[in-house]
């Protein structure tokens, strides 16, 4: 598991005091939308109105979970987010692992986020436990390091272009 500014978060969170508002609202969350196909299909649906300002455009996609087909993805044909960051540790680190972590252990709707680096799109699939980061194609993926856009904290060492990937 990588050491990262996620992670770390992650945990202090887990051992500060979470205020009753917050269990209250997972617990409601829970109750209206248990992990069923409904759900997913749901909050895929709504995701495409109510993100279209923090992502951009998107739409409804047919995924397999689990062997059976539905409605439960979501498109987002090119990542405002990804797009203007060009990094693939903010994308993954401040976005995609974070939103599953949010998705599926406080709301316990499972969501596995597939980013397309080539293209800039983003697969969301509500129902889909994300998998375990050392097996997530992310983990492998390299930094954008010949356009990596936040160069004012990328450094050039000995003719290499570091990424500072969190």
């Amino acid at each position: 598991m990588p050491t990262s500014f996620v992670l770390l978060m992650n945990q202090i969170i887990e051992v500060t005091y979470k205020h009753p508002r917050q269990i209250a609202l997972s617990r409601q969350f829970r109750k209206l939308f248990p992990p069923t196909k409904w759900a997913a299909e749901f909050n895929a649906a709504i995701t495409v109105p109510f993100f279209y300002w923090l992502v951009g455009p998107s739409e409804v996609v047919e995924v397999e979970v689990n062997g059976v087909k539905q409605k439960s993805g979501v498109l987002i044909k090119k990542c405002r987010y990804l797009e203007n960051s060009r990094c693939v540790g903010m994308c993954v680190n401040m976005c995609k692992i974070p939103t599953q972590d949010f998705f599926t252990n406080e709301f316990g709707l499972p969501l596995t986020m597939n980013p397309n680096f080539e293209d800039m799109s983003c697969e969301m699939v509500f129902g889909q436990p994300p998998p375990p980061y050392e097996q997530d194609p992310v983990a492998k993926q390299p930094c954008f390091a010949d356009i990596f856009s936040v160069s004012a904290i990328s450094y050039k060492l000995s003719n290499m272009l570091l990424c500072l990937r969190l």
